[in-house]
């Protein structure tokens, strides 16, 4: 990629919109504005122009230009806003790629706003999210991490992990103090402190990325307990064929749905039970695997039918962490049995207890922090703030355990690279064609 090239791509979606608009970002896009338009435009106002190339007309709009720095890129930035045929946009398209141009690679606007420091990683993914968010929810949580609420958050941290830092290796330097600096209260405070610090912000990051990939909620049970009507209460709608006959679901289903703004991948999975039936063996093991990759499983139990004997039954599986027994058919009850917070008796019959139910899952799923202020996080956050957390545990121990001070340094000089690796401060360029090779050509 040449940062140096001017590039240009249709920045509207596919098809046919009342306006389209093509963004041109570089050294020469004021030329290329001028050779099309025949006019020199003024900063940050909305002119009116016809597109001409070669003496033919090709359209005419509106032309607005901001120069660099103060644009989304950093450089000069102009739209040319035309009809939004898909037709008459690829041929303004090519006129401007005629004029000296190129075809912008996918992601390279938000790139090079990133690398001209107009947004940090956190803000150029964001954008990423906040296009491509699936609920209301995760779109606030992207524009929170947008508007810096991530990037602010960690460079509080940083800033902390780096005057730890620096003071231990100061006094490393000046042995001639004799002083047992790692004997210090108010830094061993510090110390724990920033620990804290880092698992909050570790545990607000696992809950923005629920809200950026979805939550996976499988539901499992024995057959003819009510799985496939519970689904088809959530979807509201006949996802699932529903049967009195055992084996009916033979295979997963999954839907994709929102619970109060959170998207959610909800799948039914074929009852658990011994078969000799090959097909039923393949979805029953498919089921298995859903336990292990859920966020939250929905264990369904007919309290109609001996509720001890098929927990028992089901008591080998592989369960996720959080789980919520779900007492299916509470229509048929004279009497219902006391259940404690994991539990809940619901009909699907007659819909008796959903709405508890899908408040139930919301305050599982809002269990590591207030979804109404958490930011857009992705997998990558997760995995350095984990690895951060990891290098300031040891240098922790160590610190208290009065171990040598190189040590404490060293580990504490990886945990500011692993952090810093979050907002891109220090990254990798494999790692940048990866993030924004995944966002749309004209972002």
């Amino acid at each position: 990629m040449k940062q140096h090239d001017t590039i240009a791509a249709i920045a509207t979606a596919p098809g046919v919109g009342g306006v389209g608009i093509i963004r041109i970002s570089g050294d020469r896009a004021l030329e290329i504005c001028t050779k099309l338009s025949n006019k020199m435009p003024k900063p940050r106002l909305a002119q009116y122009a016809r597109f001409v190339h070669q003496g033919q007309l090709i359209d005419e709009g509106i032309i607005l230009y901001f120069p660099n720095p103060h644009s989304f890129t950093g450089e000069d930035v102009i739209e040319l806003q035309g009809h939004g045929g898909p037709v008459v946009m690829n041929m303004l398209l090519q006129a401007v790629i005629a004029c000296g141009a190129r075809q912008a690679q996918a992601g390279e606007f938000s790139q090079r706003a990133f690398l001209n420091d107009k947004i940090d990683l956190v803000q150029a993914e964001a954008i990423a999210d906040l296009i491509s968010s699936s609920t209301e929810q995760a779109a606030k949580a992207a524009q929170r991490s947008l508007q810096g609420d991530f990037s602010n958050k960690v460079a509080q941290i940083l800033k902390q992990l780096i005057g730890l830092r620096v003071w231990i290796e100061a006094a490393i330097d000046f042995p001639e103090e004799e002083i047992d600096f790692l004997a210090d209260i108010a830094q061993q405070q510090k110390m724990q402190d920033l620990h804290q610090s880092l698992k909050n912000l570790l545990a607000q990051a696992q809950q923005g990325e629920l809200l950026n990939k979805g939550v996976m909620i499988g539901i499992v049970g024995q057959p003819n307990v009510g799985k496939s009507s519970l689904l088809n209460l959530f979807t509201r709608n006949e996802t699932a064929i529903v049967s009195d006959i055992a084996g009916t679901t033979r295979d997963v289903v999954k839907e994709n749905i929102n619970i109060h703004g959170i998207p959610v991948l909800i799948i039914d999975t074929a009852g658990i039970h011994i078969t000799e039936d090959k097909v039923e063996q393949e979805g029953i093991k498919r089921a298995k695997k859903i336990l292990q990759q859920a966020d939250i499983i929905l264990q369904v139990i007919d309290s109609s039918q001996d509720t001890e004997k098929q927990k028992q039954n089901l008591s080998d599986l592989p369960f996720s962490k959080r789980k919520i027994t779900v007492y299916n058919k509470a229509d048929l009850l004279t009497e219902q049995q006391k259940l404690d917070d994991s539990e809940i008796h619901i009909s699907a019959k007659t819909k008796q207890g959903f709405e508890e139910l899908e408040n139930k899952i919301l305050q599982m799923i809002n269990s590591q922090g207030d979804i109404e202020s958490s930011f857009s996080a992705r997998s990558r956050h997760i995995t350095q703030l984990q690895k951060t957390l990891e290098n300031l545990a040891i240098a922790e121990y160590n610190f208290l355990n009065n171990q040598a001070g190189e040590l404490v340094a060293e580990d504490l000089r990886q945990a500011q690279e692993h952090l810093s690796q979050v907002t891109g401060d220090f990254t990798s360029d494999d790692l940048l064609g990866e993030i924004f090779s995944s966002f749309c050509i004209g972002k």
